[in-house]
């Protein structure tokens, strides 16, 4: 990997760990000012503000407990892609209910002031649909 493709797994690494922190300020200090969280059955949140409030309902909802697995980082032009899995654990805040976590991940990066950040964020479950 490259210089800047080392620095974007290293992202990826303080991304899991915000996760699993339920940690709104960290996961936004990764973004773009005009990030875009896009997850699955839900609509996109575009730009600080609506980040905050996606990721602050997200961890008052759950707790992840998940490890990424880097399945390529490819630097395309004055971006970076990155391709994940994670899996791991989901715990239901409001029930105590534990089940298993898995999705496939595309993260684009773009370089703002010489550091990379999160300009867009997508993932889906590779898990089983429930019955």
């Amino acid at each position: 990997m490259n210089t800047d493709e080392t620095a974007v797994a290293s992202i990826l690494k303080d991304y899991q760990t915000a996760l699993n922190g339920s940690d709104t300020e960290v996961a936004l200090r990764l973004y773009a000012p005009d990030g875009v969280f896009m997850p699955q059955h839900s609509p996109s949140s575009v730009g600080t503000a609506a980040l905050r409030q996606a990721y602050d309902a997200v961890f008052a909802a759950i707790k992840l407990t998940v490890q990424f697995e880097i399945a390529e980082i490819r630097q395309i032009a004055d971006s970076v892609l990155a391709r994940t899995n994670s899996a791991g654990r989901t715990k239901t805040n409001a029930t105590g209910a534990e089940g298993p976590e898995a999705n496939q991940e595309l993260f684009l990066f773009q370089k703002i002031g010489g550091a990379w950040k999160i300009a867009r964020y997508c993932f889906c479950t590779t898990n089983p649909p429930r019955a």
